[in-house]
């Protein structure tokens, strides 16, 4: 069974920075991507940074040049450094790998507070 582990959520003050961490166990193949999602109440959940098999990355707009993803495929783990934290970026931060043939897996979930 493939389970998603987040942690390094927490508080920190505004300007202040965070390193997320997912940790994956169980048998997951033909991965295409791992990522970072945050989710608002009352709110779609957004990607906020991606890594695919390849290394290629994106990030949204608003993250850029603050956050940073790294991975490490073969131990199926993967980072979300977060610089220059915003209030407005308190979130429930989730990891996401995708796979070519089965889909989504998902995290339970890592929260985020930033706040002064």
């Amino acid at each position: 069974q493939v389970q998603l582990v987040e942690s390094g959520g927490g508080l920190v003050q505004p300007g202040g920075s965070l390193r997320l961490s997912c940790a994956a166990s169980g048998t997951i193949s033909s991965i295409y991507s791992m990522g970072w999602y945050r989710q608002a109440p009352g709110k779609q959940r957004e990607l906020v940074a991606r890594i695919t098999n390849s290394g290629n990355t994106n990030y949204a707009d608003s993250v850029k040049g603050r956050f940073t993803i790294a991975r490490d495929l073969a131990k199926l783990t993967m980072f979300l450094q977060m610089n220059s934290l915003k209030p407005e970026e308190t979130n429930v931060y989730y990891c996401n790998i995708r796979t070519k043939f089965i889909g989504d897996y998902w995290g339970q979930g890592t929260k985020v507070a930033v706040s002064a």
